[in-house]
């Protein structure tokens, strides 16, 4: 199962300095307790900042563990010039084979490409594109959002509707330790969350993912 941490400093206590410094340690916990990919997803900060962050960050990540990957909301330019692992496409952006074609002219290193998706349709898009994988959300219904969950339905059908063998789909969107087997049961590759791994024991949190593996 893949297991994908989407980072939000602004939901941590303290000031602008405290967030950030919390941010890095729970990423660095993340990384080391095993999650596979973690989406710096910090999309108020000007690209200087940006970069800065996601250079402690990508740094963190590789003092931590060995396989997890860090990707950059949005900024293919922030995250080859952070050492990042490749980039997170929002919805109706680039297209993952533009993204891939420019970052191999700057980088000697293939790029994990993800790219957020809605509907069957952006996620078969995605993955004739050649992104890595796609994120579909919100699979459940979430508080305060008026965004209408897409549900599981529409996720066991999107897991079924590409072709591509080694492409995954990941949920996001009001999973929680209780939901993740429907998600799982549906034929997603993983779940992706922001609450889901940035509060609570994070160790414990993904223990108990991982027990859910062969289901």
């Amino acid at each position: 199962m893949l297991l994908y941490y989407i980072t939000d400093r602004k939901s941590l206590a303290g000031t602008d300095a405290q967030q950030r410094s919390r941010l890095l340690v729970r990423i660095g916990e993340a990384a080391h307790a095993g999650v596979d990919y973690i989406q710096l997803r910090e999309k108020d900060l000007a690209a200087r900042d940006l970069e800065r962050l996601a250079r402690d960050a990508a740094r963190t990540v590789r003092e931590n563990s060995a396989t997890a990957k860090l990707l950059v909301n949005g900024r293919a330019d922030v995250a080859l010039a952070s050492g990042a692992d490749g980039v997170h496409l929002p919805a109706g952006e680039l297209a993952a084979s533009e993204v891939r074609a420019l970052w191999m002219q700057a980088s000697d290193r293939a790029p994990v490409v993800a790219v957020s998706a809605h509907t069957i349709e952006e996620v078969r898009a995605a993955a004739d594109q050649g992104a890595s994988f796609a994120v579909l959300a919100p699979i459940f219904e979430k508080a305060h959002t008026d965004v209408r969950p897409v549900g599981i339905d529409a996720l066991r059908a999107a897991c079924a509707s590409t072709l591509r063998a080694e492409f995954a789909v990941l949920a996001l969107g009001g999973v929680t330790l209780a939901n993740v087997e429907a998600c799982l049961a549906a034929g997603a590759a993983g779940v992706a969350g922001i609450r889901l791994f940035q509060n609570g024991d994070i160790v414990e949190t993904v223990r108990r993912l991982r027990a859910l593996k062969h289901i």
